[in-house]
């Protein structure tokens, strides 16, 4: 493939790929960035266990939560920029294999400081599928058309890996111990290889490369990027402030066991996978500004719902309203996936596709300490409230933001 006009040849660029084999190197990238969102949700099943097996107290057996959280965000521009500038399949590869390695030994760690170096090395190994995958899809798409299908999957399998990750784990900690929750990596991370090698277009030689923070610097300071990066965060704030606020209430004010405040979250992952083929069409038929301007509704519509929520809510309305939380994640996630895919330079895509990944984990770090200043004084139907005003005014300003874009579209 010749250079692209006005930028030099990078390693995200290979010849064509025809459709078939466009779709097994999705099907490769997916099983990539489902490791990601799986071993964040599956640890919070594994962390009594772990906290009894290692005798430590609540707050250092969450590091095992927040430094994964913490070395994702910071990791995923690096693996982004790397995949841009030494070829994205070698990238993600190499994060595969390094998932796979220190999730073998994991079982053997000799203390918990040892398990949260682990954790945090498994995070910087799962964070370059994302961007590397952007990069791949990318290099492999004709025309710079966005394909809605190929981001969808992998929304697909962010979605279904923090579904499937506490239910996995809790059969893997029953019948295994926790050591299964990290033993699991290794077929999975073996298999992504084997399809990868398999799958992958092979990269360009690696090109000549700038200083990383600078392209980095260069993509957040652009206007149109820098309002799809706090479009993202934003929403990914008010998201996560539902998705652990509710159990923490349906518990501690609605008196319903764990299991109960479970299986009344599951329609919130499980409408979200059904959401992203739709959500993905609309993306293909009209663009990605009416998907983006339908989930900023439906972001505001659950946050006014969060806010109607009571002590004499029946546990079928509950379910219904966690059924709406379940829309918003997956419509906003394409649409502006799509945004950032039309936007962020060819030879950048893979340091945007981090940034963005970034803007993820920095929506859900903040959502905890909003959530902690709302029950301050105890997690009741009062503070939930309070944290539903503060997620209404904040919905109501990103729908304010997608339906000026979608006019401006126009």
């Amino acid at each position: 493939m010749a250079a692209r006009a006005g930028g030099a040849r990078t390693g995200a660029e290979w010849s064509p790929v025809n459709s078939a084999g466009r779709r097994r190197m999705v099907v490769s990238v997916t099983l990539g960035t489902l490791l990601t969102p799986l071993n964040s949700s599956m640890v919070a099943v594994a962390l009594v266990r772990l906290q009894h097996d290692f005798t430590v107290n609540v707050g250092t057996v969450t590091w095992l939560v927040s430094g994964f959280y913490l070395a994702s965000a910071v990791v995923q521009p690096v693996t982004g920029r790397l995949a841009d500038r030494l070829g994205p399949r070698r990238v993600f590869l190499s994060g595969l294999l390094l998932v796979g390695c220190v999730c073998a030994v994991a079982p053997l760690a000799p203390a918990f400081g040892w398990l949260v170096l682990v954790r945090v090395l498994q995070a910087c190994g799962g964070s370059t599928a994302f961007p590397s995958g952007l990069a791949m899809i990318r290099g492999a798409s004709p025309g710079g058309r966005v394909p809605a299908a190929s981001l969808s999957a992998i929304n697909v399998a962010n979605s279904a890996g923090a579904a499937l990750g506490p239910t996995l784990a809790g059969f893997l900690v029953a019948f295994a111990g926790w050591q299964a929750i990290f033993a699991v990596n290794v077929p999975l991370a073996a298999l992504g290889v084997l399809t990868g090698l398999r799958w992958m277009p092979r990269d360009r030689p690696p090109a000549p490369a700038p200083r990383a923070t600078a392209d980095v610097g260069r993509l957040l300071t652009s206007p149109g990027l820098a309002a799809i990066y706090l479009q993202f965060a934003a929403v990914n704030l008010v998201f996560y402030s539902i998705f652990l606020a509710l159990p923490l209430w349906l518990q501690q004010a609605r008196g319903l066991p764990p299991y109960e405040a479970g299986l009344l979250l599951l329609p919130v992952a499980g409408l979200g996978i059904l959401t992203a083929p739709p959500a993905a069409w609309a993306v293909a038929r009209s663009g990605y500004r009416p998907v983006l301007v339908a989930g900023a509704a439906a972001l505001l519509a659950g946050s006014l719902l969060l806010l109607a929520l009571g002590p004499a809510t029946p546990v079928l309305g509950i379910a219904c309203a966690a059924m709406v939380f379940g829309l918003p994640s997956t419509m906003n996630t394409i649409g502006l996936q799509a945004a950032l895919y039309g936007a962020a330079p060819a030879e950048a895509i893979g340091a945007a596709g981090g940034l963005f990944q970034t803007c993820r984990y920095v929506g859900a770090m903040l959502s905890g300490g909003v959530i902690g200043l709302a029950f301050t004084r105890g997690t009741t139907t009062t503070a939930l409230h309070l944290l539903a005003a503060f997620l209404v005014a904040l919905s109501t300003a990103v729908l304010a933001v997608a339906v000026v874009g979608a006019r401006r579209g126009r």
